[in-house]
């Protein structure tokens, strides 16, 4: 099952009075290209939920958040009284000491002063990291789940993309008799207008245009792009595609290039330059999947 390295997740969770929440952004990448956001207090686990993320996800571009905060905000942040007022008496008495007029709104100047809220340290104990991580894989799953349905998306629209490339193909086979025909012709008119008599040992001719119309032949070209066509489709239903998909598109293309310079006809080429337009889109989504 392929899936998408386009993916969101969050989570939230709960310890005590404290609020866990992880969120999850990721987009494509050749490589695992991970970016986390934590609380200082957690470094000493980021090792851990680095390992965590990169076994579960694999590849991309990915950015990770996980947010704590403490529900009981009265018990976290509580306003030190004796500092304040240790504040208030001195700015007090310098006023009084310099001859400056008592302010008209303390509060303002004081709550502007350091030290005066009690800060809890925060403690991350084995339990509370547990519970983090545990939240982290909750965001993981629903990450990996919108991979998931990102990816059939894409798997539809690939399979849908390929098939018009191989309908185009179908279109090619008209168009063969007609370019043998052509070339037959124009290669006699030419040999007719470089002969002064305007005759020509006839096996001899016949010979070479069988060598050049080898030379030109396209039936190995169809047959593995064909072959190509079907084993990308097969692909599809594999887990970790990706790169892989992305090579047989190459091979796609090569066949599609070769088809191309060998055809020696307009219509053909026309053919041509259509499946390639195909290819790319292809090429691109490809570059999505993990």
């Amino acid at each position: 099952m392929i899936r998408s390295m386009t993916g969101y997740g969050i989570a939230e969770n709960t310890y005590l009075t404290k609020k866990i929440v992880v969120e999850i952004k990721t987009l494509n990448s050749k490589q695992l290209d991970l970016a986390m956001k934590l609380p200082n207090e957690l470094r000493f686990a980021e090792l851990d939920f680095r390992n965590k993320v990169g076994a579960k996800l694999l590849r991309g571009k990915i950015d990770v958040m996980i947010n704590i905060t403490d529900t009981a905000v009265d018990q976290v942040n509580q306003i030190n009284e004796e500092v304040v007022a240790s504040y208030l008496r001195q700015i007090q008495a310098i006023s009084e000491h310099l001859g400056i007029a008592p302010s008209a709104d303390y509060a303002t100047l004081l709550f502007r002063m350091p030290g005066i809220f009690n800060i809890q340290e925060q403690c991350y104990d084995e339990t509370f990291v547990a519970k983090i991580a545990e939240t982290l894989d909750m965001a993981l799953d629903k990450v990996d789940q919108f991979r998931i349905q990102e990816g059939q998306t894409l798997k539809k629209d690939l399979l849908h993309r390929v098939e018009l490339i191989l309908g185009l193909l179908d279109q090619v086979d008209p168009f063969e008799k007609g370019r043998h025909d052509t070339i037959k012709q124009r290669l006699t008119k030419n040999l007719t207008e470089l002969t002064t008599s305007g005759q020509y040992d006839e096996n001899r001719f016949e010979a070479e245009l069988i060598y050049y119309l080898e030379k030109l032949d396209i039936t190995e070209e169809k047959v593995r792009l064909r072959q190509h066509c079907n084993y990308f489709n097969e692909s599809c239903d594999e887990d970790q595609a990706g790169k892989k998909l992305g090579f047989i598109s190459q091979e796609m293309g090569r066949e599609i290039n070769t088809l191309g310079s060998k055809a020696n006809e307009v219509n053909i080429q026309k053919l041509v330059v259509k499946m390639k337009d195909e290819l790319e889109k292809i090429k691109e989504q490809v570059l999505n999947i993990l």
